[in-house]
């Protein structure tokens, strides 16, 4: 028996069919408030249970672009336990997918979508991980791949797009900006939009990340997670991690939500922010502060899953710890140096968070912290840390 797949905006409830141009929940996005996080940003069911064991993807497994996307290590840093006296850290090594990214996991499904439906071009704006992700799966799939970046991008994910093929064009100005940009073509091209939360495929992609985790901590005999760090900017990536945790729970797969923190730059807070210190209950944001952290990956205005994520956070729990450039410099150091792995500014804001509450967690509890981007794509930042002239 096949599986029914359904869009269900989760403020209403309104479901919608999973078709290209669908992307928001017609009735909550009328309710959208300038520069703010999107309203209306819809989730992904299913009306049948998948079979056991297997993980429910709304594409078919036939569509999928011929690269190995996913089944990232999931490791024990033994050096690093030792240091800080935690024998369940645990690294989540997203550097491993072929463009260096987590931001993979969406790229890999929208592509599928794409071909499943007949569709030649994707569009996206980015601060340089989803474009260099979508440009290279695209390139696997056989896709017309158009990115809207911030000429501030760092030149290694410039080169990337490039390189795999893409159409490059550079905005003069933040990635507020290039996400208009690229809604407009969109919109008057029918190219299919791979905008981060706007289209829903970016967070079920991404949700695959909690299968990957709970799989491989049952498998080393080390039980489910207690905790999660996960790097924020939009608050795609923490959705998805959620929306995996939900499907887990739902299947019986998962007995009790992990605790899943959001992990922010001081210089780029905004869901943070949300979560301990409200607006309003009316308008959780308030106007936008502008962004001013060294982490480009997670360097945003305004927050677009942020509505979204700020549900999933007050609904299961959620905490928050934010952290300077300054600690995310050294956390990229510690890294690297003492378990060999290497992660951007941004992923190293997750392992900073988790060094800055490790003691208020009681020493059994598993910690997965999420490196979702290689080093490699920011070398600029690292020399800095190093006190390097680039």
């Amino acid at each position: 028996m096949s599986m029914k797949w359904f869009y269900r905006c989760p403020t209403c409830g309104t479901t919608y069919d999973i078709v290209p141009g669908r992307y928001l929940c017609d009735a909550c996005a009328q309710a959208q408030l300038p520069e703010r996080p999107l309203a209306g940003v819809l989730e992904i069911e299913w009306g049948s249970d998948p079979a056991p064991g297997t993980l429910p993807l709304p594409v078919a497994a036939e569509w999928l672009p011929a690269i190995p996307v996913g089944n990232t290590p999931l490791w024990a840093p033994t050096r690093l336990r030792a240091q800080f006296g935690a024998p369940g850290l645990w690294l989540k090594d997203d550097t491993c997918n072929p463009s260096g990214s987590f931001k993979d996991r969406a790229s890999y499904l929208v592509a599928a979508f794409a071909r499943q439906h007949g569709v030649q071009e994707i569009v996206l704006a980015s601060t340089g991980n989803a474009a260099s992700s979508m440009a290279a799966v695209g390139a696997a799939a056989g896709l017309r791949v158009k990115v809207f970046l911030p000429a501030a991008a760092p030149v290694a994910k410039r080169i990337q797009v490039l390189q795999y093929g893409a159409e490059l064009v550079s905005v003069a100005g933040n990635y507020d900006k290039a996400y208009d940009l690229s809604l407009e073509y969109s919109r008057r091209t029918g190219a299919l939009s791979r905008n981060t939360a706007y289209n829903p495929l970016t967070i079920e992609g991404k949700k695959t990340v909690s299968y990957e985790i709970v799989n491989d901590l049952a498998r080393a005999g080390a039980g489910t997670p207690d905790h999660v760090f996960v790097p924020v900017g939009d608050g795609v990536i923490l959705a998805g991690v959620y929306r995996g945790f939900e499907n887990l729970l739902r299947l019986g797969r998962l007995q009790k939500m992990p605790t899943v923190w959001t992990c922010q730059a001081e210089g780029s807070s905004a869901i943070a922010r949300a979560l301990l210190t409200p607006h309003s209950e009316a308008d959780p944001f308030g106007p936008p502060v502008a962004a001013t952290t060294l982490a480009d990956s997670i360097s945003v205005d305004v927050p677009r899953n942020g509505l979204h994520a700020l549900g999933k956070l007050r609904k299961h729990g959620g905490r928050a710890v934010v952290v300077s450039d300054a600690d995310i410099l050294a956390a990229q150091k510690t890294l690297a140096s003492n378990s060999g792995l290497f992660g951007e500014p941004s992923s190293c804001a997750a392992f900073a968070g988790w060094l800055k509450v490790r003691d208020t967690l009681p020493a059994e509890a598993s910690s997965v912290v999420m490196i979702t981007g290689s080093g490699l794509k920011d070398i600029a930042s690292a020399a800095r840390g190093l006190g390097i002239n680039t």
